[in-house]
């Protein structure tokens, strides 16, 4: 008997010694554990589905996007500078406007022309989950109106406010006083002075309903309204359709992570991606469900071009707004979507890659002082301001994040760049079949 008890005895003293064991070590948090705590204090949600629009508005706002009836010497189509065969970009560091000729990145400038002074941003993912728009926040979702025009009451998003707005701009769309257009007509809309918009909105209408096909679409897009009320507040709110219905591209790998697939990403990918939310500190900027688009800042980018208002030939930025001046030098931190698609990157198109960004990132006051200009293409390099004047003038309200350098390992940059591929959307690569084979006004599409 106390043979067939005794190993009882000691498996049961054995169990009993490992269940009040006090473990010395700890198993370490694996990578997701740590990527999602990384995420969640800052507001990265997948983003939520466009409002549907109606097809018929959709229509108008394509044939609109596409059209250069828009533009003064009727040269420019809002699809010039927003090209989809280059993700609704044009891959220029600096816009060509109207007086150019050619496409994308062959387009150049016309005799007498300069260049616009900032980098046509991508109209992907346009949303009217954006707060600001424009590279100096100027417009803004429920904020004063931008300096330079009032713009017509209703307009239904801040979309469709920006969209107001190129046509107006004498660089980009609207041309000088004296121009002709491609048939050798005067410019009616060069001769309207800058002081009145709503002329100039009322000159591109009559253009537009001047043309039968063009009557029939806004007779679609808003059933019931005479013709004699439409106005370019209506054109507008049809290319904003046009943007939210086409653009909007969220499947990303990352998009998939964040809807807890964790196979989503590569483990490279997670490892820059925890690089982008605590040390790298991207996220401070670039947060949200669009990892980006809600601030400011002086990031230190190298400045180039002919400038803007009185800061010219510098480009102050939001400092350059009414009592802003505590921004000088600030601009939007863009939202990160499909940013691998839409090079070159800063309002100015300074850096051509994002591997460039990432390094400059890594220690900013440094890439600032030894920016080199033949990196950039040769016919905007004479117009970089590398004058230590100027770039002590942006060190001086450098972003205080920006000013101890980050000292990335060349292993840390590269997971940080496979991070920000991870961003595409597969469906956002080829958006060429966005292009119409014609628009109303019969004019060249390219």
């Amino acid at each position: 008997m106390p043979g067939s008890v005794r190993p009882l005895c000691v498996a049961a003293l054995v169990l009993a010694a490992a269940c009040d064991e006090t473990p010395t070590t700890s198993f370490p948090e694996s990578l997701d554990a740590q990527l999602r705590r990384s995420i969640g204090p800052w507001g990265v949600v997948p983003i939520a589905a466009a409002p549907q629009q109606d097809p018929a508005l959709v229509a108008l706002g394509r044939a609109l996007m596409f059209d250069k009836i828009l533009s003064g010497n009727r040269d420019i189509a809002c699809a010039t500078c927003h090209e989809p065969a280059l993700h609704m970009t044009d891959g220029l560091p600096l816009a060509i406007g109207t007086g150019g000729s050619g496409s994308g990145t062959g387009r150049t400038l016309g005799p007498g022309r300069s260049f616009v002074p900032r980098n046509s941003p991508s109209l992907l993912n346009s949303t009217i989950g954006f707060s600001y728009v424009f590279w100096d926040g100027r417009l803004s979702r429920g904020g004063p109106p931008p300096p330079e025009v009032s713009l017509p009451a209703g307009l239904p998003s801040v979309i469709a406010a920006q969209a107001m707005m190129p046509v107006l701009n004498r660089r980009e769309m609207r041309g000088d006083p004296g121009d002709l257009d491609v048939f050798g007509n005067p410019n009616e809309l060069a001769q309207v002075p800058d002081s009145q918009p709503s002329q100039i909105w009322r000159a591109v209408m009559q253009r537009l309903l001047a043309i039968p096909e063009y009557v029939t679409l806004f007779n679609a897009a808003f059933r019931g309204v005479p013709q004699s009320s439409l106005t370019f507040s209506h054109a507008a709110t049809a290319i904003a359709a046009f943007q939210m219905a086409a653009l909007m591209k969220t499947d990303s790998p990352f998009d998939r992570y964040l809807r807890h697939d964790d196979n989503a990403l590569s483990v490279e990918e997670k490892r820059g991606a925890i690089l982008f939310f605590t040390r790298a500190r991207c996220v401070n900027c670039h947060s949200g469900p669009f990892l980006g688009g809600q601030s400011f800042s002086n990031s230190g980018v190298p400045q180039l071009g002919p400038g803007v208002g009185k800061g010219a030939p510098l480009d102050l930025g939001r400092g350059e707004l009414p009592n802003n001046q505590v921004y000088r030098f600030a601009f939007r931190a863009p939202p990160l979507r499909n940013v691998e698609l839409t090079a070159p990157y800063f309002h100015d198109g300074s850096l051509p890659t994002l591997e460039s960004v990432v390094a400059h990132y890594s220690d900013v006051p440094k890439s600032l002082r030894e920016f080199n200009p033949a990196t950039l293409p040769a016919a905007v390099q004479s117009s970089y301001h590398g004058d230590q004047a100027t770039i002590d003038d942006i060190l001086r309200t450098l972003d205080f994040q920006l000013r101890t350098p980050l000292q990335l390992t060349e292993m840390e940059q590269h997971e940080l760049v496979a991070f920000l591929k991870s961003l595409t959307d597969p469906a956002a690569r080829d958006l060429t079949t966005l292009t119409p084979a014609s628009v109303p006004s019969g004019l060249p599409v390219r």
